[in-house]
């Protein structure tokens, strides 16, 4: 059977050593894992998810009267936070999700990113394109997401603007006129269908938590502060949260089977493990 997850690292890790502007990307760093994603329906073909940005600003929910418009009750304070996840006493900074079989079934056609490839016929391009996109999101500092400057040297309010889908294509030019070998990118060439029958059943990495996974959680401040004194007579609704986990390791990782309509865990065979 095919590891995707595996497959997907492993090319991630050729294309930053052969293109310049991710050559910082350390891909130790970083985790590839596996969700399920439903063939012909919307959704993202993959996400970059940042687990280095630190916790937020002290923060409350607050809700107001419809009429009126003033403050009428208000939660307790909160912070957001990242979770931590180790592999092999390694801690990662970035998660990079995959969907299957939604991810291998993609094509140029009528996408915004087809205008950059006039002269590309091969859908798997989609697919690389896809990739190089995930790790262009990695901000160089690794403060988070990698914020896109206009040409006035301001920052476009979103990171999918015109200019990165043009450099993502760049670079995805760069990294094929590099003459890869291309056992790292061959499994591209496939659809979900294809692989599954080359290799009897297409298997990744994910969580075994699935279909959740590791996500910015919110903690309450055990020292609850002070509010002004325009707040001072608002209820203060008791704190409901539920708690989320705060760190994974590998042992929170185990291999699934995809399949057209679903996916299920894999325990079929001992030479599989999780990345």
């Amino acid at each position: 059977m095919i590891n995707y997850t595996d497959r997907l690292t492993l090319l991630m890790r050729d294309i930053v050593s052969r293109v310049s502007e991710l050559s910082f990307i350390d891909m130790n760093d970083i985790l590839v894992f596996a969700r399920f994603g439903r063939l012909y329906t919307d959704g993202a073909f993959a996400t970059c998810h940042c687990l280095s940005l630190p916790p937020s600003e002290p923060g409350y929910y607050f809700w107001r009267d419809r009429a009126t418009g003033t403050i009428t009750r208000r939660s307790e304070w909160f912070v957001t936070k990242s979770p931590i996840v180790r592999i092999d006493e390694h801690q990662m900074k970035y998660l990079i999700s995959f969907s299957l079989p939604r991810f291998c079934n993609q094509s140029l056609d009528r996408s915004r990113k087809e205008r950059f490839y006039r002269r590309a016929s091969d859908a798997w391009i989609a697919k690389l394109d896809t990739v190089i996109h995930e790790l262009y999101h990695i901000d160089p500092q690794q403060n988070g997401i990698r914020r896109i400057e206009k040409s006035d040297g301001t920052y476009a309010a979103h990171c999918h603007g015109p200019k990165f889908f043009e450099q993502v294509a760049e670079m995805v030019s760069e990294y094929l006129d590099s003459r890869p070998d291309p056992s790292a990118y061959d499994f591209l060439q496939h659809d979900f269908a294809t692989l599954a029958s080359r290799h009897d059943g297409v298997v990744a990495t994910s969580f075994r938590s699935f279909p959740s996974y590791p996500q910015r959680y919110i903690e309450r401040l055990p020292l609850q502060p002070a509010c002004d004194a325009s707040l001072a007579s608002v209820e203060v609704e008791p704190w409901k949260g539920g708690r989320r986990r705060e760190q994974y390791t590998e042992a929170d990782l185990h291999v699934r089977e995809f399949t057209i309509e679903t996916s299920r865990r894999f325990t079929h065979h001992p030479g599989v493990q999780a990345a």
